[in-house]
């Protein structure tokens, strides 16, 4: 339980090594592997509730505003890059803060060639031990699709707890069709 004046302590994007990967702030010198892997394939980025970069120049302008906000310590976006080759294959980020409840949603993409080999709750799990550690934040929180069952999976691995489902909460603009969120939470000390 948060006692009184406790405030979460920010720490920013640090570098964080598990066996096979490092989750460090993105460079501007990640923009290729980033294009090629995952930003600018539209079947990832639909998944992740973004649009695909259409070129490498879109990706750079993109990393210019990723590494200027690394100034703020509550920013927290870490390229997922793999230890043996340095290739960034993903990303894995707060994409939303709560400071009063000390609450932050989590979210993830994988490049479709490195899913299902563990790399995602991998990262995952490293994120979640890392901020229940050095920050002060008491909660973290996702969800997922109901089409994407995959990313079910990942936050299972990573022991966070399925919490709820708003059925047909999500609305696809490309496809006019609606989906559900399915929800998960893990809080510190779990």
């Amino acid at each position: 339980m948060q006692s009184k004046g406790e405030e979460c302590v920010h720490t920013g994007t640090q570098l964080i090594v598990t066996e096979r990967l490092r989750l460090r702030p993105f460079l501007l010198q990640d923009a290729a592997s980033m294009y090629g892997n995952w930003i600018g394939d539209p079947a990832v980025q639909s998944e992740y509730g973004e649009r695909a970069c259409d070129n490498l120049n879109a990706v750079i302008e993109l990393l210019t505003r990723w590494t200027a906000a690394y100034g703020n310590k509550d920013i927290y976006r870490w390229a997922i890059v793999l230890q043996e080759d340095g290739e960034c294959i993903g990303q894995i980020a707060f994409c939303s803060i709560d400071h009063e409840h000390r609450i932050a949603d989590i979210e993830y993409c994988i490049g479709q060639a490195y899913q299902r080999q563990g790399y995602a709750s991998e990262a995952l799990s490293a994120v979640i031990r890392y901020t229940f550690a050095e920050t002060g934040l008491h909660r973290l929180q996702a969800f997922h699709r109901g089409r994407n069952s995959a990313s079910g999976g990942v936050l299972r691995k990573a022991k966070m707890t399925y919490e709820g489902t708003l059925r047909q909460s999500f609305y696809y603009r490309e496809t006019g069709e609606y989906d559900d969120r399915i929800y998960y939470g893990i809080i510190k000390g779990d």
